[in-house]
């Protein structure tokens, strides 16, 4: 789809995506995502023209699953053909039109490699990406469709930087080419390892600097928009009819073995992620996206939050458990992300996200220890108590929440003697609700949150029901009382009669002068039915769901915030204050809907209609991302509820594609 939501390709047999360019730069706006199971990507639009600093051909994981580095930037292409020389590449620099080379390309795929296809007069070339399966490089194979021999110049433009920061023309760069047969060596920034390239044809090297490439999505996002990349040299390829060359890059070293075997790996995996045609195309869709976000190559087996720019919060990474894990059929891969999570749990709370190598551990977060318990109540009801890795590491680790959590002097989260889960921070918000703007929190909701103490509550019914099984009668003793009293704190405070909905946060207190309760209309009640559907009698289920679908759904998501409400900003854009300032006030949040799907099913269990009704919504909701195959983070509040925030985000996918297998069961 074109960036107003138009659709303007088709889409190629099964999950697998073909969209006829054209030549047409419009059609070629569209982003593709490609990544290697440890945290390194590749990411641009159709054309390959970046518009957003996170773009690269290889974006490697230094510090797998993170350290994002843009290594490899572009690989500017150009094919020579007797006389006639076609340059492939499509840049955007300042006050000029972008590159022409988008108006050669005429086709794009995804199957399951990106591939480009480009129309030479009356020859065809092809070039294709693999990111190499775990390791920090990529291969570029080049096919040659042609009636003559013909010449491929391919430049490597290498920014060398974070994947958050800019590039500038600077005299640091180490200037020095290190030739073997077949290979290019080069370490032009000492804090980075040397990059390797193997190619079979000639390196003719000549070190310099392209400058002003323009990011046009970075604008306003940032104060400067605008990069200079290094460059090493050119590659020289002569290419026969009908004949494949390859191109090779990788930090450190270059794997062992063909480019051909590595594209093969990539390939013969990517495959067995689609769970085949007997599935849906939008389940079959959703089941391939949730691979890019799954890090199991590496070490420290992850949840990649978002693409281009989110790192691996433990908040995103146990909500995104059910749908890119359990729903796709990984048991074992989900244990062994658990078990990354479970190694950073300190004095019973998790922290923020997984730091990287060098950085401090982060802030405890009560927000992701509240999910730990959510998603090991999912994977329980899969494996069973008795699994050896519930009993050893995971029921442990609740009983050590559990006993955080309930401690009622502790400092930023406890648990009040009537059965409140409290939490409090005034340097952050404690929610998922945590955009922070230049005058402190955007959404602050200190006291109790309703979806905390649904959560509080289906936790410690969680912990109660692993304790019985397992006979650990203390542990039970201490848990049952706890969990009664949740429930019984939620009835008696968090429903609000003038407005037949929850309130969205409540006081400490509730019979005092300094009592409070919040009676803003958002989708965190929603998200507390289908959490903890037991609290709520069946005639509240369906007022929350109905005022729910009356104020907050589109079909995006589910609405931050109620149109209705004075403090409503539906509209994601300007500055960065701007955009902080409507990020949880009425903003569309596209993982909603699966909170969305549970707390209606939960609400109208025997409804067939509605059933259908939501199948179709969820359907409609993951078509037309900007990143192909990948629902976005965001959308505006206000139709045409345009698509904004990270454009491929994981608890989106996770959502969406475990509302339609686990929920609704669509095959």
């Amino acid at each position: 789809m074109s960036r107003n939501g138009a659709r303007d390709f088709k889409v190629g047999r099964g999950p697998w995506p073909v969209i006829n360019v054209g030549g047409e730069l419009e059609r070629a706006e569209r982003e593709w995502l490609h990544t290697n199971g440890a945290g390194a990507y590749a990411m641009s639009t159709l054309a390959l023209m970046h518009t957003r600093r996170e773009h690269g051909l290889l974006v490697a994981a230094l510090d797998p699953p993170l350290g994002r580095t843009v290594v490899l930037s572009h690989a500017e292409t150009s094919v020579s053909v007797g006389d006639r020389n076609y340059r492939l590449s499509t840049h955007q620099f300042p006050n000029v039109a972008p590159t022409p080379g988008y108006r050669l390309l005429a086709q794009f795929s995804q199957d399951p490699l990106p591939r480009w296809r480009y129309r030479l007069g009356k020859a065809w070339f092809e070039r294709s990406l693999c990111l190499v399966r775990g390791r920090n490089a990529a291969v570029m194979r080049y096919q040659w469709h042609g009636f003559h021999p013909a010449r491929l110049s391919v430049m490597p433009l290498m920014p060398l930087r974070r994947q958050d920061r800019l590039a500038r023309e600077h005299g640091g760069i180490v200037q020095r080419v290190t030739l073997r047969p077949g290979q290019v060596e080069v370490r032009p920034v000492n804090e980075l390892p040397p990059i390797v390239f193997a190619h079979a044809g000639m390196f003719m090297g000549s070190p310099d600097w392209w400058r002003r490439f323009e990011y046009v999505d970075d604008r306003g996002r940032y104060d400067d928009w605008q990069e200079d990349m290094w460059t090493p040299g050119t590659f020289e390829l002569t290419m026969e009819p009908g004949a494949t060359t390859y191109l090779l890059a990788a930090v450190g070293e270059l794997p062992k073995e063909a480019p051909e075997a590595l594209m093969q790996e990539a390939i013969d995996f990517l495959r067995a992620q689609d769970p085949g045609e007997t599935h849906s195309g939008v389940v079959r869709t959703l089941s391939l996206a949730a691979a890019s976000y799954r890090a199991e190559n590496c070490g420290r087996a992850a949840v990649l939050a978002g693409y281009p720019w989110l790192g691996a919060p433990f908040r995103d990474w146990l909500i995104s458990i059910d749908g890119l894990y359990l729903a796709c059929g990984k048991i074992d891969e989900a244990k062994r992300t658990l078990a990354t999570v479970l190694e950073h749990q300190h004095a019973g709370l998790l922290p923020e996200m997984l730091p990287e190598a060098g950085m401090p551990q982060a802030r405890p977060c009560p927000d992701a220890t509240l999910w730990l318990f959510h998603a090991a109540g999912k994977l329980a009801s899969k494996v069973g108590a008795n699994d050896p890795f519930v009993q050893a590491e995971l029921y442990p680790a609740l009983v050590r929440a559990f006993e955080r959590l309930s401690q009622t002097d502790a400092e930023g989260v406890r648990a009040t003697p009537h059965g409140l889960l409290v939490t409090e921070d005034e340097r952050q918000p404690v929610t998922w609700m945590d955009a922070r703007g230049s005058h402190g929190a955007v959404t602050p909701r200190n006291g109790v949150a309703v979806e905390h103490q649904a959560l509080w509550a289906a936790g410690t019914e969680v912990l109660a029901r692993l304790a019985d099984a397992l006979d650990d009668v203390a542990t039970l003793e201490r848990v049952r009382p706890a969990s009664m009293q949740a429930r019984s704190a939620f009835r008696a405070r968090f429903w609000c009669n003038e407005t037949e909905y929850p309130f969205d946060c409540i006081s400490e207190v509730g019979d005092t002068a300094d009592a409070w309760a919040d009676p803003t209309i958002r989708p965190n009640a929603v998200l507390a039915l289908a959490a903890a559907p037991e609290l709520f009698d069946e005639w509240q289920a369906r007022s929350i769901v109905t005022r729910a679908k009356d104020e907050l759904l589109t079909p995006r998501g589910l609405r931050s915030l109620s149109p209705r409400d004075p403090r409503y900003e539906g509209v994601y854009a300007g500055t960065p204050g701007e955009r902080d300032a409507s990020y949880h006030q009425g903003t569309v949040w596209s993982f909603l809907l699966g909170a969305y799907v549970r707390a209606s099913l939960k609400a109208h269990p025997s409804d067939m209609a509605l059933r259908e009704e939501l199948r179709i919504l969820l359907e409609e909701a993951v078509d037309g991302g900007p990143v192909l195959g990948h629902p976005a983070q965001l959308a505006d509040g206000e139709h045409p509820h345009r698509l904004r925030g990270c454009p491929a985000q994981a608890w989106s996918v996770a959502e969406l594609l475990s509302a339609l297998v686990e929920d609704l069961v669509v095959s």
